[in-house]
């Protein structure tokens, strides 16, 4: 009989080891199945209100991590060795699994709301300090799962990435709360609660994608070419790429393009170079009357820039330095500082349009404080690495959300896009769908403002100030004995 038991034990552990495992390997990743994360945490959930302690921490820990193993191949090919994967998952499965136990704890002391939060407020805190810690910013957080989930991607206006996260815990959490008590007035209590966060956040997203982004449209242009694999080299290989990209552009301008965006770091321009490669663009800028944004590498003696150049009609070029770098791929550049601004055409005349580049929308900011200067339009040159196109591509999507503003965003390696601010993906291509893939594309282009402008990351405050109540509450709150 205690062998039987024990057997029953362990398949139980494994079962939820195993469940958990799965959805969350299918529902986060790089191409996240959004319902499954929903649902994720609840089977280890179920399992640790009912089980010791150490049983509870070791299955939430293992379960998270082996969860996790869907981005290991990625991080190789970032060049990230299997200690650097282990690292940095394993510290989110540790944090994973002491929000667990501390739902446990608190669950077990007859503290059912604070056990509800305690999951969501451990885990919603930490992904807020890993963001100000890790040079990939708030790439790696729960709420990028949802981002093709429009009404609840919504939230992001009011709280950022931070309160996604959290309501993706707090919902299984208030399942297995609803579980453990079931038949009570507990259960009633907490799934009522839960449903009810639930459809409040829902119904907001669902208004919210009602009402139309203000401004007028614009049409804008994507270029991408995954011909040149790498980065062109200075003077003839660069400015005959320019050339070509210059052409493609023009083209997409006689079809009524009033913008058009190519990607990032196409090729090598030094100093003595510049002026004949800005001829290129600003050429086609002055001909047209319509603004170009090209990505390039620019080498000023020393120090060199991950750099997007601004040709507007009629006036200098103008740039932004990529401000958030990509180690150790671009460990060669110095990052920038400022932020570029430029004033819209034709409709969008006296609307504000800013520039910023790829990894740079992995971090709230630079994009809120072009939200904050009022921009009704972000362009944004890109490069991916293939396997991550819709990942790490539609990152920049939960920007625009927050923000309040129209994305362009072409990739090489990856998927040219536009997106409005409620997050709606307008258009899209492939870069390797032609030698030069483009996008002709109709957006809005006025600003919109938001919560999240007005008070920043309000949400993760509010967060750790929950998880240190909640952690206070396990040593004063009141006891209740519960055999297991």
């Amino acid at each position: 009989m205690e062998f039987a038991g024990r057997l029953g034990r362990l398949v139980v552990a494994l079962s939820a080891f195993a469940a958990t495992a799965l959805l969350v390997h299918y529902g986060n990743g790089l191409m996240p199945r959004w319902p499954l994360m929903w649902f994720a945490a609840l089977p280890v959930l179920v399992y640790a209100l009912k089980s010791p302690a150490w049983r509870a921490g070791l299955v939430a820990f293992a379960a998270w991590l082996a969860g996790c193993l869907n981005m290991l191949a990625y991080m190789r090919l970032g060049g990230v060795p299997f200690i650097g994967w282990l690292a940095g998952f394993g510290m989110v499965a540790l944090v994973f699994a002491a929000g667990v136990l501390l739902m446990r704890a608190l669950a077990r002391r007859g503290a059912m709301w604070s056990a509800w939060v305690a999951l969501p407020a451990a885990m919603g805190t930490f992904e807020y300090v890993r963001n100000l810690l890790w040079p990939h910013g708030s790439a790696a957080c729960l709420g990028y799962s949802q981002l093709n989930f429009l009404p609840f991607l919504q939230l992001a206006s009011l709280t950022g990435p931070w309160g996604m996260g959290f309501v993706l815990l707090l919902f299984p959490a208030g399942l297995a709360l609803g579980i453990h008590y079931w038949g009570s007035a507990r259960a009633r209590a907490v799934l009522g609660a839960t449903a009810g966060v639930a459809a409040a956040v829902l119904i907001f997203g669902a208004v919210r994608l009602e009402r139309r982004q203000p401004g007028p449209e614009v049409r804008v242009g994507l270029v991408a070419s995954d011909v040149s694999m790498g980065v062109a080299g200075p003077g003839v290989p660069t400015e005959r790429l320019f050339e070509q990209y210059a052409q493609q552009a023009e083209g997409l301008i006689a079809r009524g393009a009033q913008v058009v965006v190519l990607p990032e770091n196409s090729g090598v321009v030094v100093d003595p170079n510049v002026a004949r490669t800005d001829a290129i663009f600003q050429g086609v800028a002055d001909r047209t009357g319509a603004p170009l944004v090209a990505g390039m590498s620019h080498a000023s003696n020393t120090v060199r820039y991950n750099e997007a150049r601004i040709y507007a009609p009629g006036r200098a070029a103008r740039s932004y330095d990529k401000e958030h770098l990509l180690p150790p791929f671009e460990n060669i550049f110095t990052p920038g500082t400022s932020r570029t601004l430029f004033d819209g055409v034709g409709k969008a005349a006296g609307q504000r349009w800013g520039v910023a580049i790829c990894k740079d929308m992995d971090f709230t900011e630079p994009a809120r404080a072009y939200g904050r200067a009022g921009v009704g339009l972000m362009l944004v040159p890109a490069w991916d690495f293939r396997v991550d196109g819709f990942w790490h591509g539609h990152i920049a999507v939960m920007r625009a959300v927050e923000d309040g503003f129209s994305l362009v965003r072409p990739a090489r390696n990856g998927l040219l896009y536009v997106s409005d601010d409620r997050g709606r993906v307008i258009a899209e291509t492939a870069s390797n769908s032609a030698p030069f893939a483009t996008l002709l594309v109709d957006v809005p282009a006025g600003h919109d403002g938001t919560l999240f402008l007005l008070f920043g990351d309000w949400f993760a405050w509010c967060a750790a100030v929950l998880l240190v109540l909640v952690v206070g509450r396990v040593w004063v709150g009141p006891r209740q004995a519960e055999a297991v």
